[in-house]
């Protein structure tokens, strides 16, 4: 799989400081980034956002306007998830990159890193996606798997997709193959499947007998 830091990128030069606000709107007007980088004296100072900028004096410069810039990057060394996590945290769509000398890199684009996550394992390979619920004091990583693998089942991706005070939601995704018995066993484990399942045999056994028991009861 390609490393993440393959897709930083130069494709325009960071804004410099000393810019003036009419030039940067003007960059902002032929592209649709959220926010763009900002170094003075070829340090990273903060991201410009583009809201912002169409409310400030057009003869001004940027380092004008340095207080309301926004600091948010990621480190080249970040795993992709954590690099997703930025860019959800600050409502962007483009997100600096710094070495850990915090040297300026270039920058990642959101959809490069969603191209980046459709190429893992979790969304490439086939495979068949759980979605189970527990108390949030409740549930074990290492239970979850240890119920999947037990029933010959693989591991393809888990994560939290949900949670509040009270519960969470695991999505888990795993190669095809025993299904039937997995979602048995979260049941045995008082988790609760969230998601619908095609090969759950004990759901379809209640409909089939709750069809019956209507049809004795209509005649």
């Amino acid at each position: 799989m390609t490393d993440i830091t393959n897709y930083i990128t130069n494709d325009f030069r960071a804004i410099n400081s000393q810019e003036t606000i009419a030039s940067v709107q003007d960059f902002f007007a032929d592209l649709s980034f959220s926010h763009f980088p900002v170094l003075e004296d070829g340090v990273y100072i903060g991201s410009i956002a583009s809201d912002d900028i169409e409310t400030f004096d057009i003869d001004k410069k940027v380092i004008d306007y340095k207080y309301t810039l926004e600091h948010f990057f990621a480190r080249s060394n970040m795993i992709w998830l954590d690099v997703l996590e930025v860019f959800a945290k600050n409502h962007t769509n483009l997100i600096p990159v710094l070495d850990e000398n915090n040297t300026y890199l270039g920058f990642y684009e959101i959809g490069d890193i969603i191209k980046f996550f459709h190429e893992t394992p979790f969304l490439k390979e086939p495979g068949g996606i759980i979605i189970v619920k527990k108390g949030l004091l409740d549930y074990s990583m290492s239970e979850i798997t240890q119920i999947v693998e037990s029933n010959n089942g693989r591991l393809l991706g888990i994560f939290v997709s949900d949670a509040n005070a009270d519960s969470v939601q695991i999505t888990i995704k795993i190669s095809l193959g025993a299904m039937n018995e997995i979602i048995q066993t979260f049941r045995r484990y008082n988790y609760e499947i969230i998601s619908e399942h095609q090969e759950d045999t004990y759901i379809n056994n209640l409909k089939e007998r709750s069809d019956y028991l209507d049809k004795y009861l209509n005649i």
